[in-house]
């Protein structure tokens, strides 16, 4: 009778553990899907801020999730401008507004957005010692692209964090620096 509860125990402890396991690999972000880039029509590319235009014919990666939000998310954040003719195009999503590039606010990846609910909340950003807060106003897609929504610009990765000048100040990265940059983020 001890030999059927330890084999049934050694049974169960292995249920749980591959259980367990087949959980944490269902949390792992995958990509989604591809879409096949689009020439943008002469002008509507943006290209502030070094930010790519679509390239006919190329396949751009899109996901619908980002990595699992920590205590210290690492991202990497961008370099975007969210006034009027800027790189961000249209008003941000949050507000339906543009925004000043001395004023901290960010745009999120898809999954990290998620469907507005960091709308107009401050995150934190950290890199180099370095820490600020700034305000959630947009989401960076990671789903769509290389359309006139999206100013013929390729889908985010779902890993980003689209930031104003004003971030990158107060973070007091070098001019020659600013573009792209290893941060981690964090909700306060």
């Amino acid at each position: 009778m001890k030999s059927f509860g330890l084999k049934a125990s050694l049974i169960l402890v292995a249920i749980l553990l591959l259980t367990n396991g087949s959980n944490i690999e269902a949390k792992k972000c995958r990509p989604s899907s591809k879409i096949k880039g689009k020439k943008s029509p002469s002008g509507h590319c943006t290209t502030e801020n070094d930010a790519d235009c679509c390239l006919e014919g190329k396949l751009y990666t899109t996901y619908k999730c980002s990595p699992p939000v920590s205590t210290h998310t690492k991202a990497y954040l961008r370099l975007n401008s969210f006034q009027k003719g800027g790189d961000g195009g249209r008003p941000s999503k949050c507000d339906n507004q543009y925004h000043s590039d001395d004023t901290p606010v960010v745009a999120l990846s898809t999954g990290w957005f998620n469907k507005k609910s960091r709308c107009l909340n401050n995150i934190t950003i950290t890199t180099n010692g370095r820490s600020v807060v700034a305000l959630v106003v947009d989401e960076c897609d990671s789903t769509m692209g290389c359309d006139s929504d999206h100013d013929y610009r390729p889908p985010c990765a779902n890993n980003f964090v689209d930031a104003s000048k004003a971030v990158w100040k107060a973070l007091r990265i070098p001019l020659q620096q600013w573009g792209d940059l290893e941060i981690t983020w964090t909700d306060p």
